[in-house]
């Protein structure tokens, strides 16, 4: 799937095609769709399979997916509709996860971060949420302003992400290192590639001077030629 989504997502369809009425046969779909990028085809199978299993095993993507197409407020009623006891763990994470994403959507900054507090959001923790719950929460710390905070989490992330998944550590470092010294290293990066063909220049002018050379040679002997003729 990750490796080549598109031929994934027409094996997908062929399949549907196939088999519409299996549920199993549709959730492929829609969560193929989901890793490719389309949103309401993604959605539009999630929610089949919702009704054809009375289950909400896929409410997290099917609100991220309502988020991704630049519906914040209907990722937000799912998630207050869902029965978050009925759910794993780990999709309730998620949910919260897509639910924080939607607040900040709206503008409201603060109440996404304080949305993803709770008994999961300890630095100590190892389950497998952990490191993506890390890193929304020093996300929106991050869209809020408060940077120090941010670093903190997005370090929190990276030490908890063992399958390196996340780029928590880079966004670490760009947080703490800030805007001026990225600047910096964009402006050196710069001179040392204006610097490059200085280095070729010698080489230049020696082939510039070969053809003075032969030049004067030439004129030396004509100069030659014609002080012999005089003598003569």
């Amino acid at each position: 799937m990750d490796s080549d989504p598109e031929a994934a997502l027409e094996h997908a369809k062929y399949a549907k095609a196939k088999a519409s009425r299996v549920p199993i046969v549709r959730e492929a779909l829609g969560l193929v769709a989901y890793h490719a990028g389309n949103w309401s085809e993604a959605l539009s199978e999630l929610r089949a399979v919702r009704r054809m299993t009375r289950s909400d095993d896929h409410i997290a993507i099917i609100a991220d997916a309502e988020r991704a197409l630049g519906r914040p407020e209907r990722a937000l009623d799912l998630a207050k509709e869902a029965d978050t006891a009925k759910l794993a763990k780990a999709t309730q994470v998620e949910l919260a996860i897509v639910a924080a994403g939607a607040r900040r959507d709206l503008g409201q900054l603060d109440a996404a971060v304080v949305s993803l507090q709770g008994a999961d959001l300890k630095a100590e923790k190892r389950d497998p949420w952990s490191a993506r719950l890390f890193y929304a929460y020093a996300d929106n710390l991050a869209a809020a302003g408060r940077e120090d905070e941010a670093v903190r989490w997005f370090l929190n992330s990276a030490e908890a992400d063992a399958e390196d998944e996340t780029d928590a550590a880079e966004r670490a470092a760009e947080l703490a290192n800030g805007p001026a010294d990225a600047e910096k290293a964009a402006e050196k990066a710069a001179e040392a590639k204006v610097a490059e063909p200085k280095a070729a220049e010698p080489e230049t002018t020696e082939k510039v001077a070969e053809p003075k050379a032969v030049e004067q040679d030439a004129e030396k002997a004509a100069e030659e030629k014609d002080t012999e003729a005089t003598d003569e």
